[in-house]
């Protein structure tokens, strides 16, 4: 039966060693005072430590004072497996120092791993990560020299190749809700996001483990049965936060209150917290590469958008009146409406329903969308992409590896240089003001997060769009498909690179 405490108490059913399932997407869902209530006992008691975070989309808050850093940093944490460390600085750091021991593997591959762990199986076999760096032949998952485990292996199975996930197991489950019942049973009505909940409350009560949910309120009042997404029977611990920061606090046309109509998300997603509206006065490269990679939208298509640049093709599709006719999803569970921006990243403005997120690595794994729109760090002469690493700094590599394993077409969007590029557009032709520094494209590039053979021998579709030309995959690599008026080919493009462009 679960009991009512506070964090500080609740911290202290973690023991010496366990492995913690955090349910969280960066900062959505993150249960915040856990990880507070976590570091300070370990700052004052030296336990529990040697612990393990384990956590399918991250924990961060784009801080090491803040969410999951807290207890990694204060050294209660010893060993992190997430997709996604961009918005976790200290885990980065930690990582960079050898300090801590730091596995990267794709999202979609960790959901079905907490999925796995439910179900009590030892292993998770896909055939996501083969002859990216998560492949045992290339890279592995391990971040640094002290990250030796052998989590993944290749196997042969019908004369296939897969890789063998090893599944963890999960001692204590880390989750924030909205609301208890007396019954001990949770909602997430406030929550954008319910990520993986079910399944981490499953396969850590399964393995006698400890269940602690934050939620906002304690309610006498019971939902539909179908509301609730954990079960009291679940539940050891609940951590009531009646006060939550601001910046944790439910948005709502994120939660769902409001549904956004398409014509309104201009006006709406103004109303987010950081978001930026309209273009960069000094660059316009951003609105270029959406405007022009939006073109590759078609009536009907269901498609999901990365972070950053992608951003942009919502918003032009937006523009474009195409919202009504295609259908947005979301890595974290969020199928129709506009994926939110920024630090929302994981939400969905005006969705028409949330799912678990292993539910809709389900869909994506089985080539259910019609098309995806990605960023990339760089990309290699063969159409190789890198996005999850840039020389010692792991941004890691969240869904990337799942969304573009079987989409029917891919569209990378990104500069064709980087650091200092300044370009302008008028009446359709395009100026370079300032050229960046750093290539993005070039023969030899620091991780493979895709992989241009399994997209050939999938024969799918693969498009690289810049702010001045686009690329297409071809079994030869890389072939110029479009010059944009304004560009000069061969001093602005191939005199640019250092190899032989089709």
């Amino acid at each position: 039966m679960y009991q009512i405490m506070t964090a500080e108490e609740a911290v202290g059913l973690v023991r010496d060693g366990d492995v913690i399932g955090i349910n969280s997407f960066l900062a959505l869902a993150n249960p915040f005072a856990l990880h507070t209530a976590l570091a300070e006992r370990f700052r004052k008691t030296g336990h529990p430590g040697k612990l393990t975070y384990f956590a399918s989309a991250g924990f961060g808050g784009w801080a090491e004072t803040k969410l999951g850093d807290q207890p990694v940093v204060a050294g209660a944490v010893t060993k992190v497996v997430t997709s996604h460390l961009k918005s976790m600085p200290g885990v980065m750091r930690l990582t960079k120092e050898n300090a801590i021991e730091c596995y990267c593997m794709p999202l979609g591959v960790l959901s079905h791993m907490t999925r796995a762990a439910a179900a009590g199986h030892p292993f998770y076999i896909s055939k996501v990560g083969l002859n990216i760096f998560v492949d045992p032949r290339i890279d592995g998952p391990g971040l640094n020299e002290r990250s030796r485990e052998e989590l993944v292996k290749l196997v042969e199975i019908g004369g296939e190749e897969y890789l063998s996930y090893r599944v963890p197991k999960l001692n204590a489950a880390f989750i924030r809700g909205t609301t208890v019942d007396g019954s001990g049973n949770i909602s997430f009505e406030n929550e954008p996001v319910t990520v993986d909940a079910l399944s981490m409350a499953q396969a850590v009560r399964a393995n006698g483990g400890k269940v602690i949910v934050q939620v906002e309120r304690v309610s006498n009042t019971y939902t539909r049965p179908r509301n609730v997404i954990i079960p009291g029977a679940l539940v050891d611990a609940v951590v009531v936060c009646e006060d939550v920061p601001e910046e944790y606090r439910a948005v709502p046309i994120l939660s769902g209150d409001i549904h956004v109509h398409p014509r309104h998300m201009d006006y709406w997603l103004g109303k987010l917290r950081g978001y930026a509206k309209g273009r960069d006065a000094e660059d316009c490269s951003a609105d270029i590469i959406g405007l022009r990679a939006a073109q590759e939208l078609r009536r009907g298509d269901i498609i999901n958008i990365g972070i950053g640049i992608p951003e942009k093709v919502g918003t032009y599709a937006s523009r474009m009146g195409m919202l009504p006719d295609i259908t947005l999803t979301v890595e974290a569970g969020g199928f129709g409406g506009l994926p939110a921006p920024g630090g929302h990243f994981g939400a969905t403005v005006g969705s028409d329903m949330v799912c678990d997120m292993a539910t809709q690595f389900d869909f994506y794994d089985g080539g259910g969308l019609d098309a995806c729109f990605m960023g990339a760090a760089e990309v290699d002469r063969m159409g190789n992409v890198n996005s999850h690493c840039l020389g010692e700094l792991y941004s890691g590599i969240g869904g990337f590896a799942n969304i573009t394993g079987a989409t029917k077409k891919i569209v990378f969007c990104c500069t064709f240089t980087a650091k200092g590029l300044k370009t302008a557009e008028q009446d359709g032709r395009i100026g370079i003001l300032h050229e960046g520094r750093i290539p993005k494209f070039k023969k030899q590039i620091s991780g493979i997060s895709f992989s241009a053979k399994n997209a050939l021998q999938n024969g799918q579709k693969v498009l690289y769009v810049t702010e001045r030309c686009v690329f297409e995959l071809t079994p030869d690599g890389l072939k110029l498909k479009e010059v944009y008026d304004g560009i000069d080919e061969k001093t602005q493009i191939r005199g640019l690179l250092d190899f032989e462009l089709q």
